[in-house]
């Protein structure tokens, strides 16, 4: 009984991130509130850590699903010489390994940090509520930009532009921040669309949270070390997430093509609000 209420938390959880990790509203702090408020653990150390990061490679399989032919437009064309550097994947991933930098050294050096002192509902609430109202500063100042998303013929981040992007990202490392959202503001001060950011950052998290993924198994010893019951949680939560992020991607960029992103950011400061107000009355343990 105990396995199939997990299972059923797994779920729910899984749901959570797919809704959630490529909206600008901080899938890892959906995702450290409600594991607290389901009370969802194992018997490993570490293990809803480590799981809280690696049910996110399903979200980003999504992405590598929906974009697939233009991945495999940069794999084709990977060589300059072939299409020229411009047009080339060779440049449209150097431009990615560009924009992991910042983040991947603030990462290690202050991952375990974040995760020490960071990871709880009200620090997430706090991050949430002042995360939706710069969001909807930075949207206000800097929405109307111009640039063509990069689903289009060239490939057209440039360095620049991808230095900004990944310092911003850089605040994703507190949880709440959001790492769509910091890449997106990113994008937008970097002089991107709004369309080509959201879509910067769906590719840039392809090496970032499989990186990240890959950390916390290591640091947790392998997968070797969970039990039966926790694999079968991992697997339940990395399929879920998967086939709700498919749908949820599709329909973010439809909604970008024409409305704003304040509800976005009203809704974060709606949540904060209620997870505050459930923390003072005990909900969380």
């Amino acid at each position: 009984m105990d396995n199939i209420l997990n299972f059923l938390k797994s779920i729910i959880l899984g749901i959570v991130e797919g809704i959630t990790e490529f909206l600008p509203v901080s899938s890892t702090g959906h995702l450290v509130i409600f594991e607290n408020l389901l009370g969802f653990e194992g018997t490993t150390p570490s293990f809803v850590e480590m799981y809280t990061y690696v049910i996110q490679l399903g979200a980003i399989l999504a992405v590598v699903v929906l974009y697939w032919t233009k991945i495999k437009d940069t794999l084709v064309n990977f060589f300059p010489k072939k299409v020229g550097f411009e047009r080339s994947g060779f440049r449209f991933w150097l431009m990615l390994a560009i924009a992991c930098i910042p983040g991947g050294v603030f990462g290690v050096l202050l991952n375990d940090l974040s995760d020490k002192y960071l990871f709880t509902p009200v620090v997430v609430a706090v991050t949430l509520f002042f995360g939706g109202i710069w969001m909807m500063y930075a949207e206000s100042r800097f929405r109307n930009n111009s640039a063509p998303g990069i689903g289009g013929d060239e490939l057209n981040v440039t360095v620049k532009q991808a230095i900004i992007i990944g310092a911003f990202q850089c605040l994703a490392i507190i949880p709440g921040m959001s790492r769509s959202a910091s890449t997106i503001i990113g994008g937008w001060v970097a002089g991107l669309s709004t369309v080509a950011a959201a879509e910067f950052s769906f590719f840039l998290a392809i090496p970032v949270m499989v990186g990240m993924s890959l950390l916390k198994i290591v640091k947790i010893g392998g997968l070797t070390s969970l039990t039966g019951t926790e694999i079968t949680s991992l697997i339940i939560g990395f399929v879920v997430s998967f086939i709700v992020a498919l749908a949820v991607i599709r329909k973010f960029i439809s909604y970008l093509q024409k409305k704003p992103m304040k509800v976005f950011a009203i809704y974060r400061m709606i949540f904060a609000i209620i997870v505050l107000v459930a923390g003072i009355a005990g909900f969380f343990h």
